[in-house]
């Protein structure tokens, strides 16, 4: 009988240990690269991201701090000194224990519509007046409305160190983060922003095409469009009570923040006290011969006013007049008073003054000069028929502000003339 004896032909047989030995091999060196790249991905990218965020913070504070001084005190003009404010409000904001670097600074303009920051260097005085919001919000190179900063800082001259991604080849990271900050028109009010408990309407403000005019006067009460009474207070229905508000007339204004787009609450109705009170204060400040200037909040009168109305900004008015017996006119019509001022020195062209012993004359001759307009475009003559005359009892007859004046607020509102003191952050 023959024996069969089995013959190896070579190398391992498939699932043999030597075998499977040599493909663990492999597959830890793999899954050993696989988590060397995993925590460079963890540790670096973690780095990078709390590097990241301390340059976005330097670059926010540079752009706030730029947009917050972009404009001279009484906002006449933008301030050159604006870009190195910005720049070293960033540097300032360290990141990773090395100081920011500003890659730069900018002034310029963003667009609301497009979503664009326009870099421009212009110093031209800052021109709100018979512009719309929406006009200004469109970049002119010719005219530019400069009410933006834009901030880019980095780490480039001392990289974002790299850890385990050294072994990738990797000695450092570059990191760079952007912010604009847009500083508009006073919206949010802050606590004694505005002088009396008077609330103006925007349709008073602005012409048929919605563009802020200051070229017109006009006399509250009105129609419903002109103005009312408030008490600065949001969450309620009504001013009505004539003890606060007189109280609030000629004392600190607003006592708490007003916010843009809530209502405030309103009264459209006579308060005797409070107008006594108005005018006796109106009388005290100006001896009836210069004008009384007031920044005062802009409400939205489209539904009238009362018993509450949305807060749209802020305006400055010049009171020119306030009667408070309509049956006195020879006596009580102005016979002098100083012109509102015209340009950013805030000096008077003059006076106005007649000797006419005339009221009715004198009066006339007066709503000609300030060009003090009924709601239908009709001058506020006086008239011997009540309901036609512009001489009416318990009257307060104003024109828009067109001088430079200290901005106030938070940016938010429609624009009236104001510009904001403190901006916000846009991209």
């Amino acid at each position: 009988m023959k024996t069969s004896i089995p013959i190896r032909r070579g190398g391992w047989r498939h699932g043999s240990p030597g075998h499977q030995r040599g493909v663990s091999i492999v597959l830890f060196a793999l899954a050993l690269f696989m988590l060397l790249g995993f925590t460079a991905l963890s540790v670096d990218g973690g780095n990078l991201f709390v590097a990241k965020n301390e340059l976005h913070n330097a670059a926010d504070a540079g752009s706030l701090a730029g947009a917050r001084m972009l404009y001279t005190q009484d906002g006449s003009s933008v301030n050159p000194g604006a870009n190195q404010i910005a720049t070293d409000a960033a540097q300032a904001n360290n990141s990773q224990n090395s100081a920011s670097e500003v890659v730069s600074a900018l002034r310029g303009h963003w667009s609301f519509a497009t979503r664009t920051f326009t870099p421009n260097d212009s110093l031209d005085p800052v021109d709100l007046f018979e512009k719309s919001t929406a006009e200004l919000d469109e970049y002119d190179p010719f005219n530019p409305f400069i009410n933006a900063v834009e901030v880019v800082t980095a780490r480039q001259q001392t990289q974002v160190e790299a850890f385990f991604g050294r072994i990738f080849g990797f000695e450092g990271y570059d990191v760079s983060a952007r912010s604009v900050a847009y500083i508009g028109f006073a919206g949010r009010l802050r606590p004694k922003d505005t002088d009396q408990p008077i609330a103006m309407c925007r349709q008073a403000l602005v012409d048929p095409s919605g563009n802020y005019s200051c070229s017109v006067g006009r006399f509250i009460p009105e129609g419903d469009q002109t103005g009312g009474w408030t008490n600065f207070q949001h969450d309620e229905s009504g001013a009505t009570n004539a003890n606060e508000l007189k109280q609030l007339v000629c004392g600190e204004g607003n006592p708490d923040e007003m916010r843009f787009g809530e209502d405030i609450s309103t009264n459209n109705g006579q308060v005797q006290s409070a107008f006594q009170a108005l005018y006796d204060c109106w009388v005290e400040e100006t001896g009836k011969e210069t004008v009384w200037s007031l920044t005062l909040p802009v409400i939205d009168c489209e539904d009238g006013v009362a018993p509450s109305n949305p807060l749209v900004g802020a305006v400055t008015v010049n009171i020119v007049w306030i009667i408070d017996q309509a049956n006195q006119i020879d006596q009580r019509a102005p016979q002098q008073m100083e012109l509102p001022p015209e340009d950013s020195d805030g000096v008077s062209p003059g006076t106005w003054s007649s000797a006419s012993t005339s009221g009715a004359e004198r009066w006339d001759s007066f709503v000609e000069t300030f060009n003090l307009q009924k709601p239908n475009g009709d001058l506020a003559y006086w008239s011997s028929e009540p309901q036609q005359t512009g001489w009416r009892q318990k009257s307060i007859y104003f024109l828009p502000s067109c001088s430079f004046h200290e901005p106030k607020g938070q940016t938010g509102g429609e624009n009236f003339g104001i510009l904001a003191r403190i901006p916000v952050l846009v991209d």
